[in-house]
């Protein structure tokens, strides 16, 4: 399957962390920096034979895996020794030759190592792998997100020992990603033991994202085992969702999200919202559930959108408060203010304009200028629910942009609740990069 690139700016809503979009659909923006000089493979040493392949840091630059920071990149490195293979285990070991760290080795990215281990008496092999996918699945346990519904994220990569991994859970199917050359190596042995240890009937896989061309890894989408089953859902809170894990965005639905739109839902009463970008229907499924009044979504796939009525109709929610509306968010939003339409609360879920921090002054500008335009359409006292799933941009950034798109709109806001991802994507708090969506939800001032 193939990601279609029209040059248009027709908004997406966020990119999946693969190349597929079953809503035929552009990334906004998608200019990608100038490409630097190719860097300069690391000299090799023959090092000895017998041994572990090892990669030596220059001196000095060891101190981010001192702090635990799980990736090596390339202007670290002084050399490597020995002659590893894409995915294969080394040691880290500093200019003094110390052991630092067991790490995946990829000659292809910018990053050349990600860290599986610092305990130099560990053995990365299946027993390694079982043990931390044990971990992962118990942590879940632990914190009793199964009793929310049978979704969640099972594994989210570095955050939980195992980077470039993520896999999701959809009742009976499991959705895995193999984003760097780690887990690429360790495909089949990772497979075998998510079928052991939870026992779907499918197991899926979506590695297509952008990240794996970086990494100088096919795109790859496909079963992995069992079969897939004609219909795949997720009930989160007593809500049903269709999901098209073959396709669809991300891996098929934004778990992410799952506490955000139950905080949503307990909003909507009686109240006119505005759902943008709204995908297969996430938030406003919660709002029609929550008693809102009416109910209008917007989001330029027409396949999305039929989703979320069908998702509408599954859990018998009143078709006459909803409104379904295929168009660009940003036209559409200008649209709303000439027309003068105002709303209680308004939901802005956009895109990822921000993969890395090179892009943030660019979507610096497109966060205000949407955000500019909800403030504008809020009726005193109104509710903005505003995101931003950028790794380039930061919460301080984020609030910063916020704050001009309400001075230029001329409202008074206050920030009523800060919001992250649901417990089941943790943050390392060594790998702050774990921590990519942010949310504020604000009030404007009556």
């Amino acid at each position: 399957m193939t990601n279609p690139k029209q040059k248009s700016h027709s908004t997406p809503h966020r990119p999946s962390q693969g190349g597929i979009d079953f809503r035929n659909r552009v990334k906004r923006d998608k200019q990608k920096p100038a490409a630097s000089a190719p860097k300069a493979a690391a000299p090799v040493r023959t090092g000895n034979p017998m041994g572990r392949p090892c990669i030596v840091l220059k001196a000095e630059r060891d101190k981010s895996l001192l702090r635990r920071h799980p990736w090596v990149f390339s202007g670290a490195v002084e050399c490597i020794d020995g002659k590893p293979a894409s995915g294969d285990t080394v040691a880290i070991r500093d200019a003094d030759g110390k052991f630092l760290a067991w790490a995946a080795y990829n000659a292809a990215s910018q990053i050349t190592a990600r860290v599986w281990s610092w305990i130099e008496a560990d053995v990365v092999d299946k027993a390694f792998f079982r043990n931390r996918i044990a971990n992962a699945l118990a942590a879940r346990r632990t914190l009793g997100l199964e009793s929310n519904g049978n979704g969640m994220r099972l594994i989210h990569g570095e955050s939980d020992g195992l980077p470039g991994l993520i896999v999701d859970q959809y009742g009976n199917v499991l959705v895995m990603q193999l984003g760097s050359a780690g887990p690429e190596h360790w495909r089949e042995t990772i497979a075998e033991i998510l079928q052991e240890l939870c026992s779907p009937v499918c197991i899926y896989e979506r590695s297509d994202s952008d990240g794996r061309e970086l990494e100088g890894l096919p795109a790859r989408n496909g079963i992995v085992r069992g079969t897939l089953p004609e219909k795949v859902e997720v009930a989160e809170n007593g809500i049903r969702f269709g999901v098209d894990v073959a396709a669809g965005q991300k891996t098929g639905f934004y778990l992410d999200q799952r506490d955000n739109r139950a905080l949503t839902g307990t909003l909507t009463d009686g109240r006119d919202v505005l759902n943008c970008f709204c995908y297969t229907g996430g938030f406003s499924l919660y709002a029609l559930r929550g008693g809102a009044k009416s109910v209008l979504s917007i989001d330029s796939s027409q396949e999305a959108l039929q989703l979320a009525q069908t998702n509408a109709d599954l859990n018998g929610l009143d078709a006459s408060k909803a409104e379904w509306q295929c168009a660009d968010v940003f036209e559409a939003l200008r649209k709303l203010r000439d027309q003068n339409r105002k709303f209680d609360l308004i939901v802005l879920d956009p895109p990822k304009f921000a993969p890395t921090a090179a892009f943030a002054e660019k979507a610096s500008r497109a966060y205000k200028d949407i955000n500019l335009l909800g403030f504008k359409l809020l009726r005193p006292g109104g509710l903005l629910f505003t995101y931003s799933c950028s790794g380039g941009i930061s919460d301080d950034l984020f609030q910063k942009i916020i704050a001009g798109a309400a001075l230029d709109a001329g409202v008074d806001a206050q920030i009523v609740k800060k919001l992250h991802a649901a417990p089941d994507h943790p943050v390392l708090l060594s790998f702050p990069e774990g921590a990519y969506l942010k949310g504020l939800v604000l009030r404007v001032a009556g």
